[in-house]
Order: structure tokens, then C-alpha cells, then sequence
């Protein structure tokens, strides 16, 4: 494994020139991670930082110097095939600006660094971390998902100055969970598009794609956007206009490009898939075996239950094949940064 000994670098600095790293206003430029050879640094494994207690970098360490369980080595080979992928397929990296770490939770008394992604349980990961850093009290459970995502409640990575972001980037487990993108993608669609208690997102996105996308729509529909369909959804995130005019919103953005993995090392990736057995792998190395990550909740009274599988074939059984492709290939490095295969329901050819 090994977390680098390296901090990040300035252009200046790759020319030649002993400067450090300044995070400043948006509009500065930051250089991507320097990777030195894989070897640990002992300030970052020293346990004088934590108290006397052990990080959970330090565990992580421990767990690969000695014989591996069948998950610590499921997680190794996620951390090898991510590396790889990052290798094969990003050629040049884009410069990262302070903005870009906010998706990056700290959790210092722990050692802690959360990367989240909306549609991927980050609720009741954020629930977690408020539990585990005290700044709420009980079961993380009771915690309501409005005080969960309250700004300023967890500290970004984007709060900090360079040399405390540089720090904790050396010492702390950076951890971060992602889901096969199109479930996601569905999810994501279902949640705020088309339930009655998705209505900001409604009047926010829905309108806006009913005007775009739908030719003489009814001026209910205009108004309120409550009834968008999957298929102007997609239509609308591949819409060049769509991303000339602002950012996708965090709950469609590419995993990759809220997080940065092949920029900012990783040392735990978490799957939805396998929620329950990854997030109890990193609470045991966070040292809190014992607080139980929140179980999904089940579905309402008398609705079927559907996995995310079957919502994501039924909506795009109506997607021709040719915007398949096109919204593949929008979502391609996630597929492949991630080691997702292509779902058995989409017609690629």
C-alpha cells in the first residue's frame, strides 16, 4: 500500500523553483498530486498526532504488512486496479482549484477523510462522521437528514491552507464510496425528478428541462417540472448547453470528478454494492467497530421492493440504443476507474 512522503507541488516548483503550494482564491491554480515511490514517512505513521492511539492509516498499514483478510484484500486490489486504471486512461491531468477538494470531509479527530458522493449512502455517512466527531449525540440514526447535509457542520478539505490540506492529505485515511454509475444515475433521477418530494429539484432542473426539451409543453408542466421523463433527464445531460451554463449538480456529477481519484490517493474505495461489510471495514480501522453504519431503509407499505438494478433496466429499456452510447461514454471513466462492467441491459452496438 504505502501512503506517499510527498506534498503537492506548484508549477513553479516543477520548474526548479522552492515554492510552496498556494490554495488560495478560485480562480488559483493547483497542480496535481506528486507521487513518490510507495513508501511511508514516519510523521505521517507516528501515533504522537492521534494521542498515543493508532490512525487508522497506521491500521491500514498493518493490515498489508501481515497476512490479509479476504476483505482487507478485496480493498488492496480496488486501490491496484484504481492506480492502473488512472494510469491507462488519464493522459494529462487538470490543474485542481481549491473548490474542487469541498466534496472532501475531515474528520480530525479520527484521522479521516471522507470523500462523498451524492446517491451513495453519503446521508448516513455524514450522520457517521457527525457521530464519531461528537458534534452529535446518540445513534447516528436519530440524526435528521437536514442536520446531516447543514452547511459547516462537517469541516471540507477546502477549509483549510495549504499546509494543514498537505498534512492531513499525508496522515489521514482518505476513503471515498461510489455505485455503478447508472443505478446511481436512476436513483438520482427517481429521488428528485419524479417523486412528489422532490419539488426544489423539480422547480430548480424540471422546469428548466420541460422549457428545452419539450415542444408546446402544457404550462403546468412549465411551471412546476414535476413530470419530467427519464428520457428528456438524459437528453438533458447531454445537451452541451447543459454544462456550458453551470456544473452538473453534485447528485449527477461523475464520482470521478467530485473526488479526483487519480489526483488525491485514496486508500479505502467502498462500493454501494457491498455497503454493509465496507463500511464496517472502515469503522474497525477508525477504531469504532461498534457503532453500527444505518441500514437502508425499507421500502413503504405495500410497494414492491426493487433493487436498483431492475429501476435502472426498466428506465432505460425506452433509451434507443444510440443515446446508450452517448451517455456510456459521458460516464465511461466512472465505469472504468471503478471496475464497473456494462450492464447486461443496455445495447451498445
Amino acid at each position: 500500500m504505502g501512503r506517499q512522503a510527498c506534498r503537492w507541488v506548484t508549477c513553479a516548483e516543477m520548474l526548479g523553483q522552492a515554492h510552496q503550494l498556494h490554495v488560495g482564491p478560485s480562480d488559483t491554480a493547483v497542480t496535481p498530486l506528486s507521487f513518490c515511490p510507495a513508501a511511508f514517512e514516519s510523521r505521517a505513521l507516528g501515533s504522537g498526532w492521534l494521542g498515543g492511539k493508532r490512525s487508522p492509516l497506521q491500521m491500514l498499514h498493518d493490515l498489508d504488512q501481515g497476512p490479509r483478510s479476504a476483505l482487507a484484500e478485496v480493498h488492496r486490489q480496488r486501490r491496484d486496479l484504481l492506480r492502473r486504471a488512472c494510469s491507462r486512461h488519464t493522459r494529462r491531468q487538470r490543474l485542481l482549484r481549491p473548490e474542487d477538494l469541498r466534496h472532501v470531509l475531515v474528520d480530525d479527530a479520527h484521522g479521516l477523510l471522507y470523500c462523498y458522493v451524492p446517491k451513495v449512502a453519503c446521508t448516513n455517512w455524514k450522520r457517521v462522521l457527525l457521530a464519531l466527531s461528537g458534534r452529535a449525540r446518540g445513534d447516528p440514526r436519530a440524526i435528521p437528514a437536514h442536520e446531516a447535509h447543514a452547511p459547516g457542520r462537517l469541516p471540507s478539505l477546502a477549509d483549510f491552507g495549504p499546509a494543514e490540506v498537505n498534512r492531513r492529505l499525508r496522515a489521514y485515511l482518505a476513503f471515498l464510496f461510489v455505485r455503478q454509475p447508472f443505478e446511481r444515475l436512476a436513483s438520482a433521477y427517481r429521488n428528485k425528478l419524479a417523486r412528489p418530494s422532490g419539488v426544489a429539484f423539480q422547480r430548480r432542473y424540471g422546469t428548466r428541462i420541460v422549457r428545452r426539451l419539450r415542444p408546446r409543453a402544457h404550462p403546468d408542466a412549465v411551471a412546476r417540472g414535476h413530470d419530467v421523463r427519464f428520457a428528456e433527464f438524459l437528453a438533458y445531460l447531454l445537451d452541451p448547453r447543459t454544462r456550458r451554463d453551470e456544473p452538473f449538480n453534485e447528485h449527477w456529477e461523475r464520482a470521478h470528478a467530485l473526488c479526483h481519484p487519480c489526483v488525491l490517493r485514496y486508500d479505502v474505495v467502498g462500493k454501494f454494492e457491498t455497503l454493509a461489510e465496507d463500511a464496517a471495514f472502515v469503522l474497525g480501522l477508525a477504531g469504532a467497530p461498534g457503532l453500527s453504519f444505518p441500514a437502508p431503509p425499507p421500502p413503504p407499505p405495500k410497494a414492491p421492493a426493487t433493487s436498483s438494478r431492475d429501476l435502472a433496466a426498466r428506465l432505460f429499456q425506452d433509451i434507443s440504443p444510440f443515446y446508450q452510447r452517448r451517455l456510456y461514454d459521458l460516464y465511461r471513466m466512472d465505469f472504468l476507474l471503478f471496475n464497473y462492467s456494462v450492464p447486461s441491459y443496455l445495447r451498445l452496438h
